[in-house]
């Protein structure tokens, strides 16, 4: 009897056992099947809004495209040999590389400034955070289009200001046409550029400041380290992520600015105040095909110089170390 029943026992553990072993495999293949319900509208998205435009500007710029927009046949590489061989685009580059750098630079500079001063405590701090946000809720054209109407001559806002205090005759005996002069008008947009990017990189910035801990400098207080010496030993380092974010989207945004170039002057006299993505615009008029490969060109670029950024920033990090 006890053979026969030591027997039986191993006999029925099996059966015991074969029956979840089904339904945990399939749990597995559907928890492994979890994360792509949940990515696969992101992907989707991506699909649709980032990749399927690239891929239908890529053909574009291979393609003959007649203003009308009737599709003539392949182009090959003519539409890219005709933009880098037209005589404005050099200028337009090195005007391109000068906006970028330009606005950025001051931007981040004075943009650490502004969050250094929010991060301390004074009176109305709140509303003061609340008022840098203006110049980002409103829209850029309607900031660009204000600021155009405030330089125009003879009946802008900031004209007859000066001509009130006399400031204008001093230095031009006619009515001054600040955006019709290239170099004047090229940095009152600048101007403007920076004014619509401080918000966005001064709160990027200020939740970096705002993340580093107190003991820290409390710990170099202690040491009898200055507040120099803490800033440039505590904060900078610290604050290199949130710097490293706002300068890489502020390249991308200054690099693609749009509205304020083509509001403030359309990129005039001549192509004088133009960047290289308004002049990209300025081709979709006449060559589809060219405006393809112009802004393929300036997509490459995009891409160079965020990349070269970043190897900066990773080289600076290694330095620090």
């Amino acid at each position: 009897m006890s053979d026969t029943a030591t027997a039986e026992v191993p006999a029925a553990r099996p059966a015991e056992t074969a029956g979840p072993r089904p339904r945990s495999g399939l749990r597995r293949r559907l928890a492994a099947l979890e994360p792509v319900a949940w990515l696969g509208p992101a992907v989707a998205l991506i699909a649709v809004v980032v990749i399927w435009p690239i891929a239908s500007m890529i053909q574009t710029s291979f393609q003959n495209i007649t203003p009308l927009g009737i599709n003539i046949g392949s182009a090959g590489l003519s539409n890219f040999s005709q933009v880098l061989r037209n005589p404005n685009l050099p200028g337009i580059l090195v005007r391109t590389v000068i906006w970028v750098a330009t606005v950025v630079a001051i931007t981040m500079l004075l943009s650490l400034g502004l969050a250094q001063l929010y991060n301390q405590r004074f009176p109305g701090r709140r509303f003061a955070r609340w008022a840098i946000i203006a110049p980002w809720a409103a829209s850029v054209m309607m900031t660009a289009l204000i600021f155009r109407w405030m330089l125009q001559p003879d009946s802008g806002v900031l004209y007859v200001f000066l001509h009130q205090l006399g400031v204008v005759r001093t230095f031009n005996a006619s009515q001054p046409d600040w955006l019709g002069e290239p170099d004047v008008a090229m940095v009152c947009m600048i101007g403007v550029a920076v004014f619509v990017s401080l918000p966005f990189t001064s709160y990027v910035l200020l939740a970096g400041l705002q993340a580093i801990p107190g003991e820290l400098y409390e710990a170099a207080r202690v040491d009898g380290a200055s507040r120099w010496y803490a800033y440039r030993r505590i904060t900078l380092p610290l604050l290199r992520p949130a710097f490293a974010v706002a300068a890489v989207i502020n390249l991308m945004n200054v690099f693609n600015s749009f509205p304020i170039i083509w509001e403030m002057t359309r990129g005039g006299p001549g192509y004088e105040t133009s960047t290289s993505t308004v002049f990209m615009y300025d081709l979709k008029g006449t060559f589809v095909g060219q405006a393809a490969a112009m802004s393929i060109i300036n997509f490459t670029l995009v891409v160079v110089i965020v990349l070269v950024f970043l190897r900066l920033n990773r080289w600076n990090r290694q330095e620090a170390h």
